[in-house]
């Protein structure tokens, strides 16, 4: 069977395929001959110093340009029907047009052993490597278990601690989401909620139900504070059929799969370490939540604990380029990507600072909470002095005057005008302050919940320590105003008696009238 014609101009440093769809010039072997393929040939086996060279791709309809053919690939065979088994000389060819033969029985032979062993060999190559995968997989997800629908597994996060992102979505974890994300409201907003079984996210997304707005919250459940207060939280929100999911932020592969499956039209991302004490002894969880955590938002919040230690009221505008703490550190940090993202990728982008904020199911780790519950035991308090012996004043601001900034700043966010990874024109890019512009000093906050405890605290004096809290806090909220609307309507002394109330019932306390007997 005649498969091959043989020319040989001499100097030629290309191999050239010459078949029905066009010619193809590729560097190859420094040798110089032509292949004149025929209609009916896909394939070309030949031999070039010893080892056959396997030439594929001989399609119909491909371009004439070298990325069209994929051949030329050694393989260690020799045949005995060939013009020379040493074709390391130009001599060896003809110098006019020849033939070269080989016998079809000998090829399809050959083609056919080949092909078994090769399909053998790669055959028991999978299956050695899919046992392998489902042996680690199933050995993973008995290790930790289905948790809220999908399986979790750990990774080590670039701080060297452990993390629990990996996941495996099913069709009931799926439905959960869908569900939690329908609108109730015409033009209503579908919006991710980080940080759902927090203070402020808890909060926030309560508001979003109740407007009828679709949403889905996050939370990686961390014990910064008592679980059971979280688990409490979700449960509430349950209740009201918002679905909260229990991951990490910083999950790619989780985000990822949100968004292909949702369309959301905002994320809220309230999701942060807090506390400016407890950095000093944690740092890396602050960066891991605080900075890390930020990749994914449009909406985004930042803290009072930016804002620096001297200028007050805190105005938007202020300096925030010399940070009192490492809180503030990767406060500013975060803001400083999300303005990044911003300028690169035209995110549309809100930055709230959240003043001193208290109310119903608030963090435990805040000095209301923590007087709350040490003077219905009995424990002595410390209050901290300033310099020279002045008193620390905070803006303390309650959750529902906060819930209504953030719910305003979702309803006046303008568009992103990036798509796909490019930019297209500038994003809205702002940044509010969310107080109550009505600093009240601790003393005074400690009487008020001796009025509404009625009980009198045991107090301790002691000087404030060197971790860089602030000494003194006061929201300017004139932008917030003009721009959201926002306008706190709760004072110091109504905020603390609903949250007296909350505490009472949520912990089962007795009433002053019972304590006393």
């Amino acid at each position: 069977m005649q498969i091959v014609d043989l020319d040989s101009p001499r100097n030629c440093n290309t191999f050239v395929l010459v078949s029905t769809c066009g010619t193809w010039a590729v560097d190859m072997l420094r040798v110089s001959f032509f292949l004149d393929v025929q209609n009916d040939i896909n394939e070309l086996h030949f031999v070039i110093d010893g080892c056959q060279l396997l030439c594929l791709s001989l399609y119909p309809g491909a371009s004439r340009h070298p990325a069209d053919a994929v051949f030329a690939f050694p393989l260690e065979f020799r045949s005995s029907r060939v013009v020379s088994d040493d074709l390391t000389s130009q001599d060896n060819f003809p110098s006019t047009p020849g033939k070269v033969k080989m016998e079809r029985s000998n090829y399809f032979g050959w083609a056919a052993n080949r092909w078994y062993t090769t399909a053998s060999a790669k055959l028991f190559f999978f299956s050695v490597f899919l046992l392998t995968i489902t042996i680690i997989i199933s050995f993973r997800t008995s290790e930790n278990g289905a948790v809220g629908g999908y399986v979790r597994a750990t990774y080590t996060s670039f701080n060297g601690g452990s993390i629990s992102p990996a996941f495996k979505s099913d069709h009931a974890w799926d439905q959960k989401v869908t569900q939690s994300c329908i609108r109730k409201r015409v033009n209503g907003l579908v919006v991710l909620v980080t940080g759902a079984a927090g203070f402020v996210g808890s909060h926030v997304s309560l508001v979003l139900k109740k407007r009828g707005d679709g949403h889905v919250g996050i939370d990686n459940f961390n014990d910064y504070y008592e679980v059971s207060l979280k688990r409490a939280r979700q449960q509430m929100l349950l209740k009201q059929s918002i679905f909260v999911i229990e991951d990490d932020i910083n999950n790619a592969s989780l985000l990822k799969h949100l968004f292909d499956m949702i369309q959301f039209t905002h994320v809220m991302h309230l999701a942060a370490q807090a506390g400016v004490r407890y950095a000093m002894q944690n740092p890396m969880s602050y960066i891991h939540s605080n900075i890390a955590g930020l990749r994914l938002a449009r909406m985004l919040f930042l803290s009072q604990r930016l804002c620096g230690r001297h200028r007050v009221p805190f105005s938007e505008s202020d300096r925030t380029d010399q940070p009192a703490s490492l809180y503030a550190a990767t406060k500013k940090a975060g803001e400083e990507v999300a303005h990044t993202y911003n300028h690169i990728y035209g995110l549309s982008i809100t930055g709230l600072r959240f003043f001193t904020v208290y109310g119903p199911w608030g963090r435990p780790d805040m000095a209301y909470f923590s007087f709350t519950r040490d003077i219905l035991t009995g424990k002595a308090i410390n209050i901290y002095k300033g310099k020279h012996d002045r008193d620390l004043a905070r803006d303390f601001t309650f959750i529902d005057d906060i819930v209504k900034g953030c719910v305003a700043s979702l309803d006046t966010s303008g568009s992103s005008t990036g798509r796909r990874g490019k930019k297209r024109g500038s994003a809205p890019f702002r940044s509010f302050n969310l107080g109550n512009t009505s600093p009240v000093t601790v003393p005074s906050l400690v009487e008020c919940l001796e009025r509404h405890l009625q009980v009198n605290a045991t107090k301790k004096f002691i000087k404030v320590p060197q971790n860089g809290d602030v000494p003194f806090t006061h929201a300017n909220v004139s932008l917030a105003q003009s721009e959201l609307g926002y306008k706190p309507t709760t004072d110091l002394d109504t905020g603390l008696k609903k949250f007296v109330n909350w505490y009472t019932k949520y912990y089962a306390v007795p009433s002053a009238k019972t304590r006393m007997l």
